[in-house]
């Protein structure tokens, strides 16, 4: 009898043991304050610009004073908010500098859009939140030289100490969002959809515009990708860079939703080690008859570069019980021998940073539904591709709006989504944070020096507490 209750407390403990390792992974972990609550993976320590001065962006210009692209390229420490929601025209391409934390939860209406020009992250330290990037073909149209029309809507390369979290991006003419051969990266919440497809991509040796409707190109030293979802993409779902850029590449790709990808889902990843864990795969209108069981393509680059290794285990493939129930059955090898593809598949994950991981079942439904910039609201882009994967529809694109080839840019212009503006709540020393808010926590509403202070919390400054309670990230 002795012996049974023994066993019985001991199951119990193993239980709570089990239940508090999923708690941890969105809090505060050996007393280092994570870049946010619900931050996770390998990026999740990022400081972003943690006591650093406040940025209120306050209209939608290009440039100049209250601009976004004023606040984003500073290179001082800082916390972009917005005091104003609606779509800002780039004129040029945009560069964010490193130690920022931009908030774009904080907008009072519909939220912030990035439109017409891409984003590049271009520093490290760098924490992002809720934004559109939604560039369209204005400024790709330069005729059929080697490199036109080669911009992704969103990303950067060789960075660390990065976080993407509940971002949007579409609409681009090379990928969609790509980042690589950097370390310390988690992309986590975002929907990535509907590049352009047949739009004005050239490179040398191309008799025409290429079909490059493709998603992204990730990887890195460290690199955390969970509860992502791609929708419209050809290929590119993304494609894992491997070591061709960086000397040794580790990728925890778990918990994302890949949908109406057309011959190609997840491909490439030489010589790399990659977790494919719990992933759903859902084929659409466009997605080619003989790739619909396709849940990765190895590649090699010979003479030096072998193919990766790559764990797999509980990724559903939507419509093929028998690849769902053996995973390896859906890797099909790019120039590759039974062998190498016996070689390529491990039996154990890969170290990785904590992810708070469910069955692919329940994080398709998570993901439908807490994913992209959601907050303030979604726009009406996210719902439509929402409802296109609920429901099996959609296809690609090739211009903005949906328009064909060739349509003139000014004829497409309404095809972002309206952002209501909204009205700011009153903040009389323009530090970010409301007066009535700053009073109710005892703050000084007539002191902008106290938002970089860390009265509140001993772990994150003033101004960080209230971005933070305007979320709900880490509560899916």
């Amino acid at each position: 009898m002795k012996k049974i209750l023994f066993l019985h407390m001991f199951f119990i403990l193993l239980l709570a043991s089990c239940s508090a390792q999923k708690q941890t992974a969105s809090s505060s972990t050996g007393g280092k304050p994570l870049a946010f609550p619900g931050a996770e993976g390998f990026g999740k320590y990022s400081t972003g610009g943690r006591g650093g001065r406040v940025f209120v962006v306050s209209n939608l210009n290009d440039k100049g004073p209250g601009s976004f692209r004023e606040a984003a390229e500073a290179k001082e420490k800082r916390i972009i908010v917005f005091a104003v929601s609606g779509t800002i025209h780039l004129e040029t391409k945009l560069s964010i500098k490193g130690d920022v934390t931009i908030a774009g939860q904080t907008a009072p209406g519909g939220g912030v859009c990035l439109a017409d020009n891409s984003v590049i992250i271009g520093g490290d330290n760098i924490i992002v939140r809720y934004l559109r990037f939604r560039m369209g073909d204005k400024y790709q149209k330069g005729g059929m030289v080697d490199g036109n029309g080669g911009d992704d809507a969103f990303g950067g390369t060789r960075r660390k100490n990065i976080i993407i979290d509940h971002c949007s991006m579409s609409w681009s003419t090379d990928e969609v969002f790509s980042i690589y051969a950097g370390d310390s990266t988690t992309l986590q919440w975002n929907i990535i959809s509907e590049p352009l497809n047949y739009s004005y991509h050239f490179e040398t040796g191309d008799k025409d515009y290429e079909r490059h409707g493709f998603g992204g190109i990730w990887g890195g030293r460290h690199l955390s990708a969970h509860h992502n979802l791609f929708a419209h993409c050809s290929s590119r779902n993304p494609r894992f860079d491997g070591i061709r850029n960086c000397p040794e590449e580790n990728v925890d790709y778990v918990n994302n939703v890949i949908y109406n990808w057309g011959n190609t889902s997840v491909y490439a990843g030489e010589g790399g080690n990659y977790n494919m864990v719990n992933n759903y795969y859902k084929y659409g209108p466009s997605t080619d008859v003989n790739a619909r069981a396709r849940i990765l393509v190895p590649y090699k680059k010979p003479p030096a570069i072998p193919f990766g290794k790559f764990y797999l285990a509980g990724n559903l493939v939507d419509g093929n019980p028998a690849v769902t129930d053996n995973n390896q059955t859906g890797v099909i090898m790019n120039n590759g021998t039974t062998e190498d593809k016996e070689a390529a598949l491990v039996k154990q994950p890969f170290p990785a940073d904590a992810v708070t991981t469910q069955s692919a079942e329940d994080a398709y439904l998570l993901v439908l539904k807490n994913a992209g910039a959601l907050l303030p609201q979604r726009d009406t882009l996210d719902e439509r591709i929402i409802n296109d994967v609920m429901n099996r529809t959609g296809r690609f694109i090739d211009v903005q709006g949906g328009y064909p080839h060739g349509t003139p840019y000014e004829l497409t212009v309404h095809a972002w989504p309206v952002l209501t503006s909204g009205t700011a709540q009153p903040d009389s020393d323009n530090d970010g944070m409301p007066d009535e808010w700053e009073k109710k926590k005892k703050l000084n509403p007539e002191d902008a020096a106290d938002a970089s202070s860390f009265k509140l919390d001993k772990q994150y400054s003033n101004i960080e507490v209230y971005i933070n309670s305007k979320t709900t990230a880490g509560k899916q």
